[in-house]
């Protein structure tokens, strides 16, 4: 037995670094969202390397759906956390993000270049409706999953109508709460299972509510415009239910109809290009801060892209690694089950009321309303991906 002991550190930093080299093959190759990510998870992690089984793959990832926070991000970096703790998974982070955010910072950047030597946008006037487009779709699809009776379609539209009325921020933590609440009080539906003890290890979550708690306390004692970003980027990341479909309402209420941090156009360039790259949609957040600090020039840019990245990205790292270690015993709750429908439904009704606003202004113009539409088609019957489609956008606007 003891002969095999040396072995053992350097196999597992062999396997370390195998899994990281996967990480970021898939950082580069991953386009369109969490589902097409979880097939490739499952033909990466379970069918090649066998770190996991699929029943463990589709467990995790259910996890991570209930979770505020980036459904792929959470599933592959509890997938690093799994195999070698708490490092690794930090790695399998940074790794995993690092592209999207690069593209997504580089293309804020340069919207503020052409912006400041009076170049014109308008090679992008395709790719705003397609985003449009992109948002109906991503809606549709999430209310065709979660809307499953009459309470869960009256809490949609409630939640649509309250965010489309009152276009604040503070609504949407309000609107999934109740949303949350009002499920758990049908929680006599779901089927019973046998409790176990809770057995929680505190300290993610008390780091996830230290954070949220310092950040709003500097932020408005100092008023620093990159605090304020960060603790703006973690409150959404705290909050956002069903990954970056849903989080696009939010930075849109907060970022642009809330504090004008960006216009209409800058946002739906960026929400365009989002569609089109690799790795986690959560990346537009880094697009976003990126633009929020153009006054105070380019390395401002890269510390306002920073903070955004952070603030978007750890609160569901400190909440998966929390919850993670008690999920078996938490999930066997009637309540916590039953919650998550109606958690589910009013994050459809905010994004359907993120794509009736950003719709609004082209209604008007039928050439918009002809883009939307089609982009809506190609999305739903073909297999056109979103990258390329974004890019017949984009080449099409600089030819015409």
């Amino acid at each position: 037995m003891t002969g095999y002991l040396p072995q053992l550190k350097p196999v597992r930093k062999i396997r370390y670094i195998i899994f990281l080299k996967d990480v970021a093959f898939l950082a580069l190759t991953t386009f369109g969202g969490p589902q097409v990510h979880l097939a490739m998870f499952y033909d990466r992690f379970v069918k090649l390397r066998r770190y996991l089984t699929e029943d463990e793959l589709m467990e995790l990832n259910a996890l991570c759906q209930i979770l505020p926070g980036p459904t792929s991000t959470q599933t592959i970096t509890a997938l690093g956390f799994k195999i070698g703790g708490p490092n690794l998974a930090y790695l399998t982070l940074l790794i995993w993000v690092l592209p999207g955010v690069c593209i997504m910072t580089a293309a804020g950047m340069g919207v503020y270049y052409l912006e400041q030597h009076n170049l014109s946008m308008h090679f992008a006037r395709f790719v705003q409706p397609m985003a449009v487009g992109f948002l109906i779709v991503a809606g549709y699809r999430i209310g065709q999953k979660v809307i499953k009776n009459q309470v869960s379609l009256a809490l949609a539209l409630t939640a649509a109508l309250v965010a489309y009325v009152f276009r604040s921020p503070v609504m949407t933590p309000i609107v999934i709460a109740i949303g949350g609440l009002t499920t758990a009080l049908t929680y006599e539906k779901q089927e019973r299972m046998e409790k176990q003890p809770l057995r929680i290890e505190w300290a993610n979550f008390f780091l996830w509510l230290g954070v949220f708690l310092a950040a709003a306390g500097l932020g408005a004692i100092t008023q620093s415009l990159p605090v304020r970003l960060f603790e703006n980027f973690y409150r959404n990341g705290s909050l956002v239910f069903g990954g970056g479909q849903v989080l696009t309402p939010m930075l849109y209420n907060e970022f642009v109809a809330f504090k004008h941090y960006l216009s209409r156009e800058e946002f739906l360039s960026g929400l365009g290009l989002a569609q089109a790259i690799p790795g986690p949609v959560f990346a537009f957040a880094s697009y976003i801060g990126a633009l929020s600090m153009r006054a105070d020039g380019p390395n401002a840019q890269f510390w306002g892209s920073f903070v955004a990245t952070a603030g978007i990205f750890l609160p569901g790292m400190f909440l998966i690694f929390f919850v993670y270690r008690f999920w078996d015993q938490l999930k066997r709750y009637r309540v916590v089950r039953a919650s998550l429908d109606g958690i589910n439904a009013a994050s459809t009704g905010l994004t359907a009321a993120a794509a009736v606003a950003l719709f609004e202004p082209m209604a008007p113009h039928w050439p918009s309303v002809v883009i939307v539409i089609g982009t809506m088609i190609v999305l739903l019957y073909t297999r056109l991906p979103p990258f390329a489609l974004i890019g017949i956008g984009l080449v099409a606007g600089l030819i015409l």
